[in-house]
């Protein structure tokens, strides 16, 4: 049975007594593993260990606890009931210190089912049913075949997106599209995206971003679905990815460490590498925490007494020294870059890059103008590294076209700082290319995004032609109404790029019918 008419009798006179609410956790094998005294109308469920918390398992225990009201199970007995896992939980509604009747529900197997929970018909004392091991055993295992097929169809990685968005933020940019380029940005990093949920508030909440009763839909949810990870459209502080991972037991991440993943799978190069690491170093610095006294390193003698020197302070200096290598190392590569800047001043050779917003087909182009087989890929930031190929013209003339990393809507900082040493090759260039994927229905946003950041980088005094890509993939009208005024292309069908051959070096050795930039970069 739940609970045997002995101790139930005994656990309601208790709580009739002292007017308070009181609780058994009690595991298979009937043992009652902690005593739970709440108030006079909840109880509070201690830290359990995660012990039986595998995906496919129950936790191997019951709750049974008072009512001091005739009332059922209320959502805080239910939520409690799935994100914890427990087997069963039962309410005992306590009359003049006996038991008057019984409420109990258990973990609904079916994951399509609107409730979370199955709630089971009010029991009586004398008539409770026989047999709950085995019912608890059979929704285990329901539970566990449901979990065996989702693993054969999606691995890993299956994540909520979860986006909370201020006026401020609102106005700026709608929080719709903003999600969007979340979920690409899931995509690009492999994570299957299971749902996504969109919070417009005034004003958020400082310690869980959202409010507790959203959370607590979400963390029901995600067990439900099988969700294993929860990517947050902002950057959180340290205390909330802590305490919402606290509370829903899953994995937290926010957007820029989905952004500094992304980065690190796509950095080849040495330069590319060490500016990855040091943007996670910086950003894992101000996320260091103090974990416990007793992990202290005690010193001895005259001077030396006391705590000495904290895990915390240990590992904050080990990231500090990290970080200063890795600086140290990146302005030596820096001076080999600049040496072989000066070698192409000397050699007079012009130098065209190629800037735009992420998965604008910035390496298609450069494959196609030079045949080569830089990896472009249909995702973002496939390319990180800088690359930099060779076109020849007639007469003997040739120019250095090189790619860079993509640009986004609000580049953490840590990256932005990190990538302005690779940025830097581009204060050479005679020109830029700024390409824009004309088949995104957002691409005069990207072009005030890119626009934004060339300034902050001191990039917008260089002589500068906007090229629409990707013309053959986008609407047929804007396609027409674009191609009219702007110079029109499509990379990955080597469309249109003679004309672009002949703008580019008019645009650096001059021509009669020279382009009028001015114009060009507006639409």
């Amino acid at each position: 049975m739940i609970v045997t008419p002995e101790i139930a009798r005994s656990v309601s006179e208790i709580s009739q007594e002292i007017r308070r609410q009181v609780g058994l956790l009690i595991d298979r094998n009937g043992y009652i593993n902690n005593v739970i005294i709440g108030n006079d109308h909840s109880i509070e469920i201690p830290f359990l260990e995660r012990v039986r918390t595998a995906e496919t398992r129950l936790r191997g225990l019951r709750l049974f606890h008072t009512h001091l009201k005739d009332e059922p199970l209320n959502q805080e007995d239910l939520t409690d009931l799935v994100l914890l896992r427990l087997d069963y939980i039962t309410a005992c509604v306590v009359e003049n210190g006996l038991p008057k009747h019984f409420y109990s529900a258990h973990v609904n197997p079916d994951p399509d089912a609107e409730d979370m929970w199955e709630i089971l018909p009010k029991e009586f004392p004398g008539k409770m049913k026989t047999g709950i091991l085995s019912e608890i055993q059979e929704i285990e295992d329901a539970v566990q075949q449901y979990r065996s097929n989702v693993k054969k169809a999606v691995r890993e990685n299956r994540a909520f997106l979860v986006g909370v968005y201020l006026p401020a933020r609102r106005k700026k940019r709608p929080p719709e599209k903003s999600m969007a380029e979340l979920k690409e940005l899931a995509r690009t990093a492999d994570v299957t995206v299971v749902d996504t949920f969109i919070q417009n508030k005034n004003e958020m909440n400082a310690s869980t971003v959202l409010g507790r009763g959203k959370l607590n839909e979400i963390m029901l949810k995600a067990i439900q679905k099988d969700v294993e990870l929860l990517i947050f459209d902002l950057e959180l502080t340290p205390a909330q990815a802590k305490k919402i991972s606290d509370l829903s037991d899953i994995k937290v991440i926010d957007r820029t460490q989905l952004i500094l993943d992304i980065f690190a799978r796509n950095a080849t190069s040495r330069d590319g590498k060490l500016q990855v690491e040091l943007a996670q170093m910086k950003y894992l610095k101000g996320r260091l925490s103090e974990l416990d006294d007793n992990m202290s390193r005690l010193t001895g003698g005259i001077g030396g007494r006391g705590p000495g020197e904290t895990k915390f302070e240990v590992g904050k200096r080990k990231v500090e020294d990290r970080i200063n290598r890795l600086e140290n190392e990146l302005k030596t590569l820096k001076q080999r870059r600049e040496l072989n800047r000066k070698q192409r001043n000397r050699q007079e050779i012009p130098v065209v890059g190629i800037v735009g917003y992420t998965n604008a087909g910035k390496s298609t182009l450069l494959n196609a103008l030079t045949n080569s087989s830089v990896i472009s890929e249909d995702k973002l930031f496939a390319t990180l590294d800088p690359t930099t190929r060779r076109i020849r013209f007639p007469e003997e003339r040739e120019i250095i076209i090189s790619d860079t990393v993509g640009f986004i809507h609000d580049l953490p900082p840590e990256l932005s700082n990190a990538f302005k040493a690779t940025l830097e090759e581009l204060e050479d260039s005679d020109l830029l290319i700024h390409l824009v994927d004309l088949s995104n229905e957002d691409y005069t946003e990207q072009i005030n995004a890119v626009e934004k950041i060339l300034t902050e980088l001191d990039l917008h005094k260089i002589k500068r032609l906007t090229v629409f890509n990707k013309m053959d993939a986008a609407e047929k009208e804007i396609a027409e109404a674009v191609c009219k005024k702007e110079i029109c292309v499509s990379a990955s069908e080597k469309a249109n790029l003679d004309r672009l051959l002949d703008i580019i070096e008019d645009e650096i050795w001059g021509s009669d019918h020279q382009l009028d930039l001015a114009s060009s970069t507006v639409l």
